[in-house]
């Protein structure tokens, strides 16, 4: 059941990757973080408001939002400061980077977290997840020559780097969320509602104290159509990929690779879309990655 839910979070989180690429084109990050995630605690603040009046229908659907002590909201807010330092990252290099070579690296999140599961949760990984995580970085090594043809140096790119510090720190955030859901015992649906609530409050600062007084000096900010399906989208992705890590059989590593196939989604429509080129190259590459995570979706 975990593969099945973490399936579907990948589809809407293609989307999601594809939606936030046309939201930061030309156009000012910070406030579309701020708006993205905005509209995405719209969605879970009936669920707060239906915990209170009806509490027990609520426990029946497994939507029930409970009164929180200190404590856990310290462990949740600790989850918003390190997914908004992802996403931070991870917005800008996408605004500078074309999509194809964005969303294939970005998938190289298993690796990391792989080797963050080893370490801290003693996971023992078997020689199929071995042989599929060396074939997806050896297609992310393709990936580098790809990007020289395009004028992308790897290794001078800031914006190479600032994803894959994004990719990392996304890594640890997924370890996080493990910790959360299966040793404190946080139901999927809070960590979702309050890191909803936590992150709009980051990204309100942040808007508020980098962006709001440079903001006539800096790329302007655009409405757009996207930057509310941005939110909605993540908003049911998270929600099924947390509760695919409610399930106790469910590796950390295996749930992240296998909602890694977002990137089938995300690159199909987003080259074509935004006219990048080298497709049919890049589809060879991308071609190892999704051999590298069905040899890990298999292993299970």
């Amino acid at each position: 059941m975990w593969v099945l839910l973490g399936i579907c979070s990948a589809v809407l989180l293609g989307f999601y990757e594809v939606g936030r690429k046309h939201a930061v084109n030309d156009n000012a990050v910070i406030p579309v973080l701020l708006g993205s995630t905005l509209f995405g605690a719209l969605l879970v603040v009936p669920v707060i408001a239906l915990s209170k009046i009806t509490p027990l229908a609520m426990q029946n659907w497994g939507l029930y939002v409970p009164v929180l002590p200190l404590d856990a909201h310290i462990y949740l807010i600790i989850k918003a400061v390190i997914v908004a330092s992802s996403w931070t990252m991870g917005f800008f290099a996408l605004k500078h980077l074309p999509i194809s070579i964005f969303t294939p690296i970005r998938a190289t999140s298993p690796f990391w977290t792989l080797i963050g599961a080893i370490l801290i949760f003693h996971e023992q990984p078997s020689a199929m997840q071995w042989a599929g995580l060396i074939l997806i970085l050896l297609s992310y090594y393709a990936f580098t020559l790809i990007g020289n043809q395009e004028g992308i140096s790897f290794h001078r790119n800031k914006w190479i780097y600032m994803l894959i510090l994004e990719t990392i720190i996304g890594s640890l955030s997924g370890l996080y969320d493990k910790q959360l859901i299966q040793k404190l015992g946080f139901t999927p649906i809070v960590v979702l509602t309050w890191f909803s609530f936590y992150i709009v409050l980051i990204f309100l600062i942040l808007s508020l104290v980098l962006w709001y007084p440079q903001r006539k000096t800096s790329t302007p900010f655009q409405w757009r159509w996207s930057i509310p399906l941005v939110g909605i989208f993540l908003v049911f992705s998270d929600f099924l990929y947390f509760r695919a890590l409610s399930y106790s059989a469910a590796l950390i590593v295996l749930v992240i690779a296998v909602r890694r196939l977002n990137v089938v989604i995300s690159f199909l429509i987003g080259s074509f879309w935004f006219k990048e080129v080298n497709k049919r190259i890049k589809l060879l590459a991308l071609s190892g990655v999704l051999a590298g995570i069905f040899l890990l979706v298999l292993s299970s």
